[in-house]
């Protein structure tokens, strides 16, 4: 029973073999000291855990349409966009890294991981709910695991090659990763699809604009307890009380979700036609 749910799990294939291969590589790097091994643990550090999240929920939501290679896609290029805009805003905006320039940084990361959800969102090929949380999900993995290795190169820099370092960096980031861009970014665009399912029209209403300003309040908190010098105790208390909100959020929508039965896309588009013909249809006032 328990050897027959892992064969069919590949996120937990995912997760183990990239595991296996990051400890692998970690210790030819210490026992060689072969520095061409760096970019492998970087990347394998880096990329694990966000795949395998985002390969877990995929697997478990209901109703999902969208193909493996898109969601590919969106966790590459929904990632990367979102890094180099992101870059670009700190450069041009952030002077200072006091609390107003942690809620900037909230607003650019929180805006610039939405740019391909937002296009998909606009194409509206995808219908459902659970679309939206896997899109969020897998933009804010991919905006996650390419920060990472930022992180991982700069501490490979600043401790002039030591792979310690590296790999604190690696393990901590790695494992906080699901609390946090991608619940913030999942738990805005579930709720995004969700308005829009619900009003079959584009709507950026209260609720899709107060998920908004959560995700950024949430990212700013966390931002400000990991950053800014506070007892240990007040820190770890309040990571840990971001990262339960923000888990806690998601998981709220993606059981939602669940629930949720999509309505099938040949049938929306009948709606969506008898709508439009009603519209015509309808005598202009006045007449």
């Amino acid at each position: 029973m328990i050897s027959s749910y892992i064969f069919r799990k590949a996120w937990i294939w995912i997760l183990v073999v990239g595991v296996l291969l990051f400890f692998g590589a970690n210790a030819a790097l210490r026992w060689t000291g072969n520095p061409n091994f760096f970019p492998t643990v970087i990347m394998l550090g880096a990329f694990i855990v966000p795949l395998a999240y985002v390969v877990f929920f995929y697997e478990h939501v209901r109703d999902r349409n969208i193909p493996v290679l898109l969601l590919g896609v969106c966790f590459l290029v929904g990632g990367a966009l979102g890094i180099i805009a992101a870059g670009f805003l700190h450069y041009a905006v952030l002077r200072e890294a006091d609390l107003l320039g942690l809620l900037k940084i909230g607003i650019i990361e929180e805006s610039s991981k939405l740019i391909l959800p937002i296009l998909l969102f606009l194409a509206w090929r995808f219908h459902h709910q659970a679309d939206g949380l896997l899109f969020g999900i897998s933009a804010g993995m991919g905006f996650a695991a390419l920060e990472t290795m930022g992180y991982g190169l700069a501490a490979l820099i600043e401790s002039q090659g030591d792979p310690a370092a590296v790999e604190q960096v690696l393990l901590i980031r790695g494992l906080l990763s699901p609390a946090g861009h991608a619940a913030w970014t999942g738990i805005v665009c579930a709720v995004l699809w969700g308005q829009r399912v619900k009003f079959r029209s584009v709507t950026v209403n209260a609720r899709v604009l107060g998920a908004f300003v959560l995700a950024v309040l949430l990212h700013t908190a966390w931002n400000a307890f990991s950053l800014f010098r506070l007892p240990d105790a007040l820190t770890y208390t309040g990571m840990i009380t971001v990262g339960v909100l923000s888990l806690g959020t998601l998981l709220a929508l993606y059981h939602q979700a669940r629930l949720t039965p999509a309505i099938p896309v040949a049938l929306e588009n009948l709606l969506e036609l008898a709508a439009e013909g009603d519209e015509q249809a309808a005598p202009a006032p006045g007449r």
